[in-house]
């Protein structure tokens, strides 16, 4: 007699942090047979809700019940060891060693005392047969492609016997034949009455794979709408919730020669013929979902990836970027996606952070002093309105936003044409947005071209004059932000 299909609820989970909620009693209630999508734009909470189910953070309060018994977990393998199992994004296999040990890692047979290598080969043998995976046990997970590693994940978490199998992003990476290998897995697991609980951006996909979708909005459940249902439009309304109207775009007139056209740029499978070309004083928006390739096309613009094919041509001199000092020179620049990491140095002082793009490469015909580089930055405290308690005080003191500024008036000081911007306003507060937004503009104003991207659509709506949407890659459509709806826009970007 086959057993009954797996439930799995929570019941008014809220998880608060100092100074924010960023779960909001959400009950929620899944059954095995049926795969639920997990939508939500970024910082809906579903992180946060996939870490509390996962065992990585612990609620407020609230109940998780796992075939109706209430389950609580101080750590992932005490959530593994009750039946919630996640796949997460980035993989986690060890490359060295072998299929096998990596899905019982920790958990190797032993006879006699030793490690039971036979053994484990078999049982790893077994489980991926169960799944329907055509996998040696034996091989290095290394030497496997990146669909092969990501069902070895699964089989992974498959190994502990779950009742919930929770996937972040599961496709962000994979070509679409190895994405339809993945969703003929997960039906499989659904219909054996595993709960499946799939967190994507794209909506194209949850029509492929899920029979019904969940939304959160501002860490509230906002309803659960079976997958027929699930238009850009019924999306778009339920993740945003009502906006007020935008007035009509400023249109931009170009002003002499365009400062920069990218031509047929190309990098693997990251992006691929990626033409545009912006003029001077423009905002350009670029939208797209996770693993789109914004971030790869910047860093590719700002010569720190290298690129296969096309060109790019600034001032009206096409060059091929190949290192981030040839684009500084040619008046490009990058505002990294991580700030603290990539665009500042943490552990020197913000007067040094702000001077050190402007810095000639040693020689001793330049020399700067100190006195001038607290005029520099001070020029640009008062400017930005930046909160610097000392501008000789470390730069890791400051606000993710005061730090976002920062990085901006380092770039400044080299007296750039083009500002490349990626997610300017991730991980800071409403008031440092706007004015984020208000340098953005500013710099526009003065003939300083921007690059903006975001994964906030209502951010590129408000502050761009023209948005590009990049989708797996590729140049997927242009929009007017006075000329069309988030609804719209949310559209192209999932299709």
């Amino acid at each position: 007699m086959e057993s009954p299909p797996h439930t799995f609820e929570t019941d008014r989970l809220r998880k608060e942090y100092p100074g924010t909620i960023a779960l909001r009693d959400v009950s929620l209630r899944c059954a095995g047979g049926k795969i639920r999508a997990l939508l939500g734009k970024n910082g809906a909470g579903k992180s946060t809700l996939v870490g509390i189910l996962g065992g990585a953070v612990r609620p407020t309060s609230g109940t998780v019940l796992v075939d109706g018994v209430p389950v609580s977990f101080r750590s992932p393998r005490e959530a593994l060891d009750r039946g919630i199992a996640t796949v997460h994004q980035e993989l986690s296999l060890i490359p060295g060693l072998s299929v096998a040990e990596n899905i019982f890692l920790g958990r190797l047979p032993r006879r006699r005392g030793l490690i039971d290598w036979r053994g484990a080969g078999r049982m790893a043998e077994n489980l991926l047969g169960e799944l329907g995976l055509e996998i040696d046990g034996r091989v290095t997970a290394g030497k496997l492609g990146l669909a092969g590693r990501q069902m070895v994940e699964i089989a992974k978490a498959m190994s502990h016997a779950p009742a919930v199998l929770m996937l972040d992003e599961p496709t962000s990476a994979l070509a679409l034949r190895e994405t339809e290998r993945l969703f003929e897995l997960l039906r499989r697991l659904a219909a054996q009455g595993v709960v499946i609980l799939y967190i994507t951006h794209r909506l194209e996909e949850i029509h492929r794979i899920a029979d019904e979708a969940s939304v959160l909005r501002n860490g509230e459940l906002v309803g659960t709408i079976p997958i027929a249902e699930a238009t850009p439009v019924v999306i778009a309304g339920m993740m945003f919730g009502d906006l007020p109207g935008r007035a009509e775009a400023e249109t931009v007139h170009p002003s002499g020669p365009p400062v920069i056209t990218v031509n047929g740029f190309t990098r693997g499978e990251a992006y691929r013929d990626v033409s545009f070309t912006l003029h001077r004083g423009e905002i350009l928006g670029i939208a797209g979902v996770l693993g789109a390739g914004r971030t790869e096309l910047l860093r590719g613009l700002f010569g720190a990836d290298p690129h296969d094919a096309g060109s790019v041509t600034v001032g009206g001199r096409e060059v091929a970027p190949s290192s981030p000092a040839q684009m500084k020179k040619l008046g490009v620049v990058l505002a990294p996606e991580d700030r603290k990491a990539e665009g500042l140095i943490q552990i020197l002082s913000t007067r040094i952070n702000i001077n050190l793009a402007g810095f000639w490469p040693p020689s001793l015909r330049w020399i700067t002093t100190a006195a001038r580089e607290r005029a520099v930055a001070s020029r640009y405290i008062a400017g930005m309105d930046m909160a610097v308690p000392s501008v000789d005080g470390p730069v890791s003191a400051l606000s993710g936003g005061t730090q976002q500024k920062a990085v901006i008036a380092k770039w400044l000081e080299t007296g750039p044409q083009v500002l490349l911007l990626d997610e300017p306003t991730r991980g800071i507060d409403i008031r440092a947005k706007q004015q984020i937004f208000g340098i953005v503009r500013d710099l526009s104003a003065r003939g300083i071209a921007s690059v903006f991207v975001s994964s906030e659509l209502e951010e590129l709506m408000e502050v761009c004059h023209r948005i590009l949407v990049l989708r797996k890659g590729r140049i997927a459509g242009e929009v007017s932000p006075g000329a069309t709806s988030l609804e719209s826009l949310l559209g192209i970007c999932m299709e």
